[in-house]
């Protein structure tokens, strides 16, 4: 894949970005060369990265058009993360650094269904909202849309799980920020 100025790319972890000119430094007492990425999330930020290595990093093109209704059916099958959290916190960061949107979707669909029989642990959430944050921005820049609508097709597509168990119970992260600390200020 050749990294060309103005081309939108996934870079594991990151999300999608928008790839910039190439930047020389100097690293180490050697001049090195550095393909520009400026991150396209709410919160940007830039990377840098080594343009000897950035087919090792994993980065990607964007899913086509096309490729968005398999990635939403993803979600709709039901796959079971691990009991131990310390398994499934290393699963997840085995998804999370392939850059692959479809591993995204299966933390999401994962971390979903945990959350429908128990509650989540605060690094549960975290990763679960991290994932749907990366997987709402990718389905948002292929598709031309809000990252509200991309959020809708998620949750849209979890809704249409076969053998979706929805308890009906809320977690204190899903709660309004006030209603979490009632009481206590």
């Amino acid at each position: 894949m050749k990294l060309s100025v103005g081309k939108k790319v996934s870079y594991p972890g990151q999300g999608p970005c928008l790839v910039g000119p190439v930047v020389k430094r100097v690293v180490d007492g050697k001049l090195t060369e550095f393909r520009h990425l400026m991150v396209l999330d709410h919160g940007g930020g830039e990377l840098f990265v080594p343009v000897d290595r950035a087919q090792a990093k994993g980065i990607r093109e964007l899913l086509d058009k096309s490729e968005i209704p398999k990635l939403l059916d993803r979600l709709k099958k039901p796959s079971k993360a691990a009991e131990k959290w310390n398994q499934r916190n290393r699963d997840n960061l085995i998804l999370f650094n392939s850059g692959s949107a479809f591993d995204l979707a299966e933390i999401v669909e994962s971390m979903s269904g945990l959350r429908e029989t128990k509650r989540l642990q605060p690094s549960d959430r975290q990763t679960l909202e991290r994932a749907r944050k990366l997987l709402a921005c990718e389905i948002s820049e292929v598709m031309g849309e809000t990252r509200g609508a991309a959020e809708g097709k998620i949750d849209q597509a979890l809704e249409g799980r076969k053998g979706s168990k929805r308890t009906g119970k809320k977690e204190a992260g899903d709660r309004p920020l006030a209603e979490h600390y009632e009481g206590v200020l």
